[in-house]
């Protein structure tokens, strides 16, 4: 299901040319995997490390989007950007909520929007 992600976020690696919402959109595949990683492997022996370090990543990408989509010079138009982060909310709480009461099933909405806004930046439906 994720292979089309994975790949473009091969490709995206791999080039010295990605332009910001390159770098954005494979960030966030990059972070949509590691979370499928955990939740599908959830009762693996390494787990709450892998966990931790994926929910890290995904704080971290976020947070660096939340301060981007602020900037008065960004180039969206302001009602995407205010959606970007009302959007970045709810993740923010589903980070925190995973974090506090892990469970597989909670990490599924933050693969779904890590993939479907990569989708978006890159100019594609998520598949």
């Amino acid at each position: 299901m994720y292979a089309l992600q994975l790949e473009a976020y091969r490709t995206a690696q791999n080039s010295n040319n990605m332009s910001g919402r390159d770098i954005e959109a494979a960030a966030l595949t990059r972070c949509a995997l590691l979370l499928e990683d955990c939740r599908k492997h959830w009762n693996a022996p390494d787990r709450d490390e892998n966990l931790a370090e994926a929910l890290r990543t995904n704080q971290v990408v976020w947070s660096i989007l939340q301060s981007e989509l602020v900037k008065d010079d960004n180039p969206l138009p302001v009602e995407i950007r205010n959606n970007i982060l009302t959007l970045s909310l709810f993740v923010d709480k589903r980070i925190i909520d995973v974090m506090a009461n892990p469970e597989p099933e909670k990490l599924k909405i933050v693969i779904d929007i890590n993939l479907n806004l990569a989708a978006g930046l890159r100019g594609s439906a998520a598949e």
